[in-house]
């Protein structure tokens, strides 16, 4: 049975709207909730960045069911992989286990605000291998000392930890992810359908773990409208990782995108109020094997009427497609 998810999208919306959107999406029967960490909306027209980690504190005391998880944190610039860790402990008690610690190498658009520079790609897959480890050593419970490449750590301890550790995901986009993540990591992320990736994945030792998938969506009544605002806000999602990983501020994104269309837009994602479009998108994951599918509804304005059609039509249609 592939699970349906909610996506608490910090580049659109505030943070008390935020909360009250994932409460709204439990109450509507969402099975589990992921939410971006950034510094930077992706264009300006989203208008939003707050820190996902008070978010998502609010959120564990908001809600009683709904799982919650990082999609995704960088744990090797902005944040060092020791406090990622005290981070993902707390929020682990905070919702008695209900939280996943997503991770991945990061985007310049969010990190190079702490002005360290840029790493190329290799030298990052290089620092998130080395922050994994950390975390995991210090999600065992005791000291840490660790003298890397990248990282060092000086006699750190968790002094808070739950029962069960933090589960860990690590986002994947091509064969040296896939074997980090098979070899670290406790569940798979991507945010493209692709069946090769999983099967990299369980070569490497993911085979059984959970993969956890997104997509964008944009319902509406008037679908024109629709189409308007995916455009407006979303035009940047198919540009792809080795693009989106590299553009450094929201200005770049608009530059980049310039030429992209709403008929463009419409074409990938399901804009509208007709379920079975948006059960066709989602049908590439369910086939691919993914075994749990965020859904992104664009608009941080739009989501109280979209978690209401969910809960009406939408989880509804997708449960008899893919149940």
């Amino acid at each position: 049975m592939v699970q349906i998810g909610y996506t608490m999208m910090t580049e659109q919306a505030g943070p008390r709207e935020l909360v009250d959107h994932v409460v709204r999406a439990e109450e509507a029967g969402f099975d589990f909730s992921v939410t971006s960490d950034h510094y930077f909306p992706w264009l300006r027209s989203q208008g939003h960045s707050p820190y996902a980690w008070s978010v998502l504190g609010a959120a564990a005391q908001a809600t009683s069911r709904i799982p919650l998880m990082t999609f995704v944190t960088c744990p090797t610039t902005r944040y060092h992989p020791a406090v990622v860790a005290q981070k993902a402990a707390t929020l682990g008690l905070l919702s008695e286990g209900r939280f996943r610690l997503g991770l991945g190498s990061g985007e310049n658009l969010n990190e190079h605000v702490v002005g360290g520079g840029w790493p190329s790609v290799d030298v990052r897959h290089e620092m998130l291998e080395e922050a994994v480890e950390i975390i995991r050593a210090l999600f065992e419970g005791g000291h840490v000392n660790h003298r890397g490449t990248h990282f060092d750590v000086e006699s750190a301890k968790l002094w808070d930890l739950p029962d069960q550790p933090v589960p860990i995901g690590l986002a994947v986009s091509g064969e040296r992810s896939c074997r980090l993540a098979g070899r670290l990591a406790d569940l798979v992320i991507a945010t493209e359908p692709k069946p090769d990736l999983l099967a990299s994945f369980d070569r490497h030792g993911g085979s059984g773990k959970p993969r956890v998938g997104q997509l964008p969506v944009c319902y509406d009544r008037d679908r024109d409208a629709a189409v308007k605002r995916a455009h407006d806000q979303f035009r940047w999602f198919g540009s792809g990782w080795k693009v989106n990983s590299e553009l450094p501020h929201p200005d770049s994104f608009e530059g980049a995108t310039q030429f992209v269309t709403p008929e463009d837009v419409a074409a990938s994602i399901p804009c509208g109020d007709d379920p079975d479009a948006f059960v066709e998108a989602v049908r590439p994951y369910a086939e691919a094997g993914f075994t749990e599918i965020a859904l992104i509804q664009i608009g941080g304005d739009a989501q109280l009427p979209y978690l209401d059609w969910a809960r009406d039509t939408l989880l509804p249609a997708l449960r008899n497609a893919f149940g």
